[in-house]
């Protein structure tokens, strides 16, 4: 599939063990402060007790949470610098704060890996067995339907190393390729 034309704003959202934080933590790295790299859970993940109460449901903060990302990137976008937010978000929510929000040109792409590569790195690299469930698979399944549907691009992290799907970041954004570790 070939990328679409550059945009001031990328969104990257995906499952847990695609690689979208080792991603953005590299793009972050390579771009010597040349993007403004955000990452969704940093405001705090609440229980899912808390996200019921609060909000109604997991689902609920997740939509919740994507409005005010979405909200606070509005604000810099005028900026001129480009903005990256990784995060898991269904591509509706994110699409709804977009509009809701008049945040044009902006692009969501799904990072994604198999489902035994997810298990292999949240069970090994990351030691967080208790996400490799068949829920967790279950979401990424959702993702990848709900990307195809939309036509989001897809960065395949079983294909790609982090080094290529970095370069594809930064070339997205104008800013040539990742640098060599």
């Amino acid at each position: 599939m070939a990328l679409a034309q550059p945009t001031q704003f990328l969104i990257l959202t995906g499952a847990s063990g695609s690689g979208k934080t080792t991603i953005a933590d590299r793009v972050e790295a390579c771009a010597d402060g040349r993007i403004h790299v955000l990452r969704f859970d940093s405001v705090g993940v609440p229980s899912p007790e808390e996200m019921t109460v609060q909000y109604g449901s997991g689902e609920g903060w997740q939509r919740a949470m994507t409005h005010q990302w979405i909200k606070r990137i509005q604000t810099l976008l005028p900026e001129g610098k480009p903005v990256l937010l990784e995060g898991q978000m269904k591509i509706a929510f994110i699409n709804e704060a977009l509009a809701k929000h008049d945040v044009e040109n902006a692009q969501c792409w799904l990072v994604d890996c198999s489902d035994a590569e997810r298990a292999r790195r949240l069970t090994g690299e990351r030691n967080q067995p208790e996400l490799a469930t068949s829920h967790m698979m279950g979401w990424a399944r959702y993702l990848r339907q709900e990307a195809a549907d939309q036509c989001a691009h897809r960065l395949d992290t079983d294909s790609l190393s982090c080094e290529e799907a970095v370069d594809r970041i930064l070339r997205h954004f104008g800013l040539g390729g990742a640098k060599p570790q």
